[in-house]
């Protein structure tokens, strides 16, 4: 037990069988659960009710996709923060009500792209929407500040605030949409997503002033990881908008959340480097559309995404899931060195999500063949 209590020390576990450990873990697979275990019965009634994206020249599914599934990661993580909150409430208010921004913001972002899933609402509508969650972690003092940002020059009050509040509402803007532009394959924006949150868990249960952060990314990541399972080619199940702006706004907000003023710059360093993947190829994919003459790059969609090269190489959704989860980890590897973790919190954060990722990829092939061969046919 001794050496076991050294080791997870080791990995940065303060106390294996201390309360804080055990809620995070609680957490985690109580989210993990409730997802796993739901989209099954959240897919059937969507299908018929007609929650579904439809065949087109973009999209991999040749007939109707049931595209609820953020409902049931939404539901997953809400239920594992309340369950959280009930075993060990965070006693500082003002974390709470921080919490509570997040957790209202969300919502709204859930709420506003299901309705964008199933009925269509206007980019303007949706960045506006947007715009309104980012100004709400913005009073509740979510905010990136410049002037604790390393090697950047102080400003004065007058020119800081203003910015950092721009730059603020662009970061969190940003990641809502690169998360939401990544979902183009199955597996992968749920593999990355729970790449990226539980990374960030990691990083920030080294930090003893980071406790909420902790609780919301040990929710986000379970209900990514149970929502995975249904959703590795060949999916049963989509995000859709609803679920894929909850990821992004809720790690671009996380990021925001439990940082002492010293600590804040620091602490953008790894859902910069985590986070990379969304950002570079969202980046990418709006500079080439302006160099074609595409006068609202966000309004044209088309198969320049980082997802869509690796698939027309590849010729195999699995196989081009599995490299961008592997860069995802990468990049996590990356970015938790540059804020300082030991090596061996690194390798066993990296080596838990991997498990974690083989296992949901099989379990979701393994029910896939026992499928096709009660049907009598073969896998594709």
């Amino acid at each position: 037990m001794e050496s076991l209590r050294t080791l997870a020390a080791q990995l940065g576990i303060a106390d294996l069988t201390g309360s804080g450990f055990l809620s995070v873990l609680i957490t985690f697979v109580s989210a993990g659960v409730f997802t796993w275990f739901f989209i099954p019965r959240l897919r059937d009634f969507a299908i018929q009710v007609g929650w579904a994206d439809q065949p087109n020249e973009r999209r991999l599914n040749k007939e109707p996709l049931p595209n609820a599934g953020g409902l049931a990661i939404y539901g997953g993580f809400i239920v594992s923060i309340i369950l959280a909150w009930a075993l060990r409430p965070i006693a500082v208010d003002i974390v709470n009500i921080q919490v509570l921004a997040i957790l209202l913001g969300a919502s709204m972002l859930v709420l506003v792209g299901f309705i964008d899933d199933q009925y269509g609402l206007s980019p303007v509508t949706r960045l506006l929407v947007q715009t309104f969650a980012a100004i709400l972690l913005l009073v509740n003092d979510l905010r990136i500040d410049l002037n604790a940002i390393p090697f950047i020059p102080v400003l004065p009050d007058a020119i800081n605030q203003p910015l950092s509040t721009v730059v603020t509402i662009l970061w969190v803007v940003a990641l809502t949409n690169a998360v939401n532009l990544l979902d183009g394959v199955d597996g992968v924006v749920g593999g990355v997503a729970f790449v990226a949150s539980f990374v960030l868990l990691a990083t920030a249960a080294q930090f003893p002033d980071r406790a909420a952060a902790v609780v919301l990314l040990a929710g986000l990541s379970g209900a990514a990881l149970g929502y995975l399972r249904h959703n590795f080619n060949p999916s049963r199940i989509i995000m859709g908008d609803a679920g894929s702006t909850l990821f992004g706004y809720t790690l671009a907000a996380v990021s925001l959340l439990g940082t002492l003023k010293f600590s804040a710059g620091a602490s953008l360093i790894v859902p910069l480097i985590v986070l990379a993947l969304p950002l570079l190829d969202t980046t990418q994919v709006v500079i080439g559309r302006l160099a074609r003459g595409i006068r609202n790059p966000l309004r044209h969609p088309d198969k320049t995404h980082i997802h869509h090269r690796v698939l027309a190489r590849t010729s195999s959704a699995r196989r081009t899931a599995v490299i961008l989860w592997l860069v995802a980890l990468a990049c996590g590897a990356v970015g938790m060195s540059l804020q300082g973790l030991r090596f061996q919190a690194i390798l066993g954060t990296i080596v838990t999500a991997m498990l974690c990722l083989i296992f949901v990829a099989y379990r979701r092939v393994r029910a896939r063949n026992l499928e096709m061969a009660q049907t009598g046919q073969g896998d594709e």
